[in-house]
């Protein structure tokens, strides 16, 4: 275990959380609000802890799987403790537990809430809330990488740990330039809706918020109600780039690159964009008799759907009301999710496909014992080391799940609270239903299912193994 270079990493993670938290301070200053000062304290913890970690560069600069796995896991902790000061100093949420639980679900892109009047919150506080899902939406550490050159092909080992999917890829040879093109991508996408929606005559400060928690797929909102206030306008162009977020950002290089056959044809996004026509037609045709029209019945179908499978959890309607069915669907869009390599959350579409892929093979054996059939991906076969990835990760996954259901289920409150609570964390959606449903919030919830489902959030961020890996008395050992 290389603890220098582990040092090092979270320090500089520090040192980028005191500089993302200028944005706010200039929001307090604009809204002329106390809070300020919250924030300044902030910074100077975070520089004292960062500073000394990072004056001096490690000797020894490589790391391995275990050494990223680690670093990144306590990068994002760091991230969130540090991030929950100035909601604890200010008394906005005064009571650590709860403060962690918001910030953690800010920065993993969950969105979900302990905050039962949003809108009594200060404007920098609001802002701060939506900003954490910017920033942790591509990832704190990619962005890292795109500005901090570390050791060889070592540091492609960052780039797996924190990066959603069953497998990462470059996109170009040196995994700094991939960084500095995805963040690229990202902010360009941001900068995009953030103009659109201005167009639509949304106020500058909720077009910022908007958008922070489109991109990062996180779904804080600044109003009660989420997005039912917004026009028509608004909840369009927010539905169509929280779906575009949610799409693998492979495909957009590919795109800029003037690669369109193989963008087109990357099965993943085939199936991705199959799964939300038919789960919005289905759910349209449920729910009409509850919409004015079937226009405003789609609509409405869309930007939920849209929500939900890329993680969001915006919502524009109270769908707790929605029919069984429509209810139904969503809670299966939450664990399906968005694309691997997107900011979205969730299984991830891509493992869905290859263990229907790999059930299918099972099928055809049991028909023809001696044939040879290989799982293929994009016309390109599957290697074994992923799809055992892929069902480990399955495995795991429904452990925790139930693990967290069953603690969760001692607050004694209704199944469908006590699953979609678990579910909305775990997969990073935000809003679940009944008690913890899109009009209600997670503060009923005692301070053990709290700390539960703040620990489902950033295992469903880091895709698990990278959290349990701090629990291993084997990872830190000395070699």
């Amino acid at each position: 275990m290389n603890y220098r270079i582990i040092a090092y990493i979270v320090g500089w993670v520090l040192n980028l959380q005191a500089v993302f938290m200028v944005l706010p301070c200039i929001t307090a200053v604009i809204y002329q609000e106390k809070e300020i000062f919250s924030f300044l304290i902030s910074m100077a913890v975070c520089l004292a802890l960062g500073l000394p970690f990072t004056v001096k560069k490690p000797q020894n600069k490589v790391f391995y799987t275990k050494d990223g796995c680690v670093a990144v896991a306590l990068s994002w902790i760091a991230l969130s403790l540090t991030g929950a000061v100035p909601f604890i100093i200010s008394g906005s949420i005064p009571h650590p537990i709860d403060a962690i639980f918001e910030t953690v679900s800010g920065f993993t892109t969950t969105g979900s809430s302990i905050l039962t009047d949003v809108e009594a919150l200060p404007y920098c506080m609001l802002f701060w809330r939506s900003f954490t899902h910017w920033i942790g939406g591509m990832g704190v550490l990619v962005f890292l990488l795109s500005l901090l050159p570390l050791a060889g092909g070592y540091h492609m080992n960052l780039m797996r740990a924190e990066s959603p999917g069953p497998s990462v890829s470059k996109l170009v040879p040196k995994v700094q330039s991939t960084a500095k093109i995805l963040y690229s991508i990202y902010f360009g996408m941001t900068v995009l809706q953030i103009i659109l929606l201005l167009l639509g005559r949304v106020p500058l400060f909720d077009t910022l918020c908007i958008t922070f928690g489109s991109a990062g797929t996180g779904g804080f909102g600044i109003k009660n109600n989420s997005m039912e206030d917004y026009s028509t306008y608004c909840q369009v162009v927010t539905t169509i780039f929280m779906i575009a977020f949610g799409v693998n950002f492979s495909a957009y290089y590919l795109i800029l690159t003037k690669k369109f056959r193989q963008a087109f044809s990357i099965e993943e996004v085939r199936w991705y964009f199959g799964i939300i026509f038919a789960a919005i037609v289905i759910i349209a045709v449920n729910t009409r008799g509850m919409f004015s029209g079937i226009g405003t019945a789609v609509q409405q179908a869309a930007f939920q759907v849209g929500s939900i499978i890329t993680t969001t959890g915006f919502s524009s309607t109270d769908f707790n009301a929605w029919p069984s069915l429509s209810k139904s669907i969503l809670v299966l869009l939450m664990f399906i999710g968005a694309c691997a390599g997107s900011t979205g959350g969730g299984i991830k579409v891509s493992r869905i496909v290859l263990l229907c892929k790999a059930a299918s093979k099972e099928l055809q054996l049991y028909l023809h014992p001696n044939a040879v059939k290989k799982i293929k991906m994009d016309h390109k076969t599957v290697p074994h080391e992923m799809l055992r990835s892929t069902n480990i990760f399955l495995s795991v996954y429904l452990v925790i799940f139930a693990v967290s259901v069953l603690i969760i289920a001692i607050d004694n409150y209704d199944l469908a609270s006590s699953f979609t609570s678990v579910a909305a964390t775990l997969n990073n959606i935000g809003p679940g239903l009944e008690i913890a449903g899109p009009m209600g919030n997670f503060s009923p919830f005692s301070y053990r299912s709290k700390c539960v489902l703040i620990f489902d959030m950033l295992a469903g961020r880091l895709e698990i193994f990278p959290l349990l890996l701090l629990f291993f008395r084997g990872t830190w050992k000395r070699f």
